[in-house]
């Protein structure tokens, strides 16, 4: 597998790192990038990410053989038809999309005869900080990479883009689209919002800030993901807002139990929930397809 021109549609964690990985690979001829920001192309470009700074999606496409779309999801309806009249028949499109019936909607809406090139791709793999400063050629090795092919998707588009992923060190699996975004409000999309509410939270108290200085390890590690992108989870929670809220009616059930238990002083039944939950968390594993899960942004 060679690639003679990758187009990077999005120069930040993400894309910067998938660029990185297939350079690393000896993988790739060409990487132009585009980026809405000019400064981001350019620090792409000093950075040695990408080979050209494009000032158009239409320009970074034209004549490529593999396209990634790594922008937030909200912006991917635009990209999808910026990209369409110059995209190569041939060419494999792929996103990075951590939702994907919002975004295959999009592309369905807008690819037109292009569509049997895209095959929605969400890596799980991430970091808690973006930009392309932070792009690593490593960031998805032992990740997995979940596809979630189109009806129209081919054999030959889908086991061109199981062969790039794994190419840079993914282990991919299949799923459908709807099936993606209910699992994913579960175990990313919910977490998420409670890490970001349970810090609004406590500083909106007021003693809030005297009561953050005495945070140990425990709050930094749940915390962790709230210093995620806002743009990004904005997009990303507004986009599968449906299953996030019933995540949230399953959260708050539970909730409601732990309430229930201490304001009857029910000392049991708290040790019981607390229990159940320590129970689950240390049967769970993290085997090599599931590895991603340690340090995801999602």
């Amino acid at each position: 597998m060679k690639i003679q021109r990758l187009a990077l549609i999005g120069c930040g964690l993400m894309g910067g790192s998938f660029a990185l990985a297939l350079r690393k690979a000896g993988l790739v001829q060409t990487i132009a990038g585009f980026s809405a920001s000019e400064k981001t192309r350019q620090r792409a470009l000093e950075l040695k990410v990408i080979d050209q700074a494009c000032t158009s999606v239409a320009e970074a496409v034209q004549g490529a053989d593999l396209v990634l779309l790594a922008v937030p999801v909200g912006a991917m309806p635009s990209s999808f038809a910026a990209m369409r009249d110059v995209l190569a028949p041939s060419a494999l499109l792929m996103d990075v999309g951590s939702t994907k019936c919002d975004v295959i909607a999009a592309a369905l809406a807008t690819l037109g005869d292009r569509l049997s090139c895209f095959v929605p791709a969400h890596p799980i793999a991430g970091k808690e900080v973006a930009g392309i400063e932070h792009a690593e050629a490593t960031l998805y090795t032992e990740r997995r990479t979940i596809l979630t092919p189109l009806p129209k998707t081919g054999i030959r588009k889908m086991q061109a883009a199981h062969d790039v992923w794994m190419a840079i060190g993914s282990h991919v699996s299949n799923m459908t689209p709807e099936a993606h975004d209910a699992t994913f409000a579960a175990v990313s999309h919910l977490p998420h919002m409670l890490a970001f509410a349970a810090v609004n939270a406590l500083t909106a108290q007021t003693q809030g800030a005297a009561f953050l200085e005495m945070a140990g390890p425990g709050f930094r590690d749940f915390s962790r993901i709230a210093a995620s992108d806002a743009s990004v989870w904005r997009d990303i929670l507004s986009a599968n807002h449906a299953e996030v809220l019933t995540q949230v009616a399953h959260f708050r059930a539970a909730l409601d139990q732990f309430e229930t238990a201490l304001k009857q002083g029910d000392t049991a039944a708290l040790q019981h929930l607390i229990q159940q939950a320590s129970d689950v968390r240390s049967a769970w594993t993290l085997q090599a397809g599931n590895a991603c899960n340690k340090a995801s942004e999602d």
